[in-house]
């Protein structure tokens, strides 16, 4: 459809700059980079992309309520919903969070994108998603409060566990800074098993003998989902170019839900970590 695009480090506020051409018109980025975990200075590439002429677009699919991209200067935000928002799984669905006007031109009879190209949700899917619009706050609160404590507990014993709530994390401050206070740091945190076998014999552990999650490429379900990025859902990336942007081989995603007795949690978390010679 002519749209050319330049991958940059989400981090790397200078190499977005570095990117622009004269035929650029926005700016994507994710507030959580999506499996690396990588955060993004939601504010200062709002002023990059304003002070350009530019319009800055964000996926919030990782932090719902927990952080909010408007508020910080984004012009467009974007969910997949069957993920967190939803919460369920069982749903197709996406959102875009605009202007009146901007919603108003997608969805133009004649001209309008969503109407041409057919993106428009089931009025039932989209009652259904709307049904649980009100208990997503208490939702992702505890999500949060559970990722944050297995990923202490993981960081205690020595597992090379990265999470945003940490503050080993990198980008910690930045997070802590752009956060709606009272909503934690979110639901995912990854486990670098170095190797695709030993990110298997994890995944294995936690869902065969510790019935801890199940093995699935989606995440934000009210139990837990775990995949290993590198050969699932980013696996039609060129290792060379998974090198680059930090993903290693054997990075495994967790998204941690909210079943069961959290102190049980974070016991079958570390006995599956410490089996499978992480620690």
């Amino acid at each position: 459809m002519g749209v050319e695009t330049t991958f940059v480090d989400p981090t790397d506020v200078r190499a977005f700059e570095r990117a622009i051409t004269p035929w650029t018109r926005l700016i994507y980025t994710e507030v959580v980079g999506n499996p690396t975990l990588k955060v993004a200075d939601i504010p200062a590439l709002a002023d990059l992309a304003h002070s350009h002429g530019l319009k800055l677009v964000v996926d919030n699919t990782f932090t719902p309520v927990v952080v909010s991209p408007v508020r910080l200067g984004a012009d467009i935000v974007v969910y997949s919903l069957t993920k967190f928002v939803n919460g369920a799984s069982d749903m197709i669905a996406g959102a875009i969070c605009a202007s009146r006007d901007f919603i108003y031109e997608l969805m133009d009879l004649h001209t309008g994108r969503v109407m041409l190209l057919g993106p428009t949700m089931d009025p039932r899917c989209a009652f259904d998603i709307y049904q649980r619009l009100p208990h997503l706050p208490l939702r992702m609160r505890e999500h949060g409060r559970r990722t944050l404590a297995i990923a202490e507990r993981l960081e205690a014993i020595g597992a090379p566990v990265s999470y945003p709530g940490l503050r080993s994390h990198r980008q910690h401050e930045l997070f802590s800074s752009m956060a709606n206070a009272g909503y934690g740091f979110g639901g995912l945190l990854t486990i670098d098993c170095k190797t695709a076998e030993r990110a298997e014999r994890l995944m294995s552990l936690l869902q065969n003998e510790e019935q801890f999650g199940y093995i699935a490429v989606s995440l934000g379900y009210f139990d837990t989902l775990m995949s290993c990025s590198g050969s699932s859902t980013s696996s039609e990336i060129p290792p060379e170019d998974q090198a680059k942007m930090g993903l290693s081989p054997g990075l495994v995603r967790i998204s941690i839900g909210y079943t069961g007795k959290l102190e049980d949690r974070i016991e079958q978390m570390e006995r599956a970590v410490r089996s499978a010679g992480l620690v």
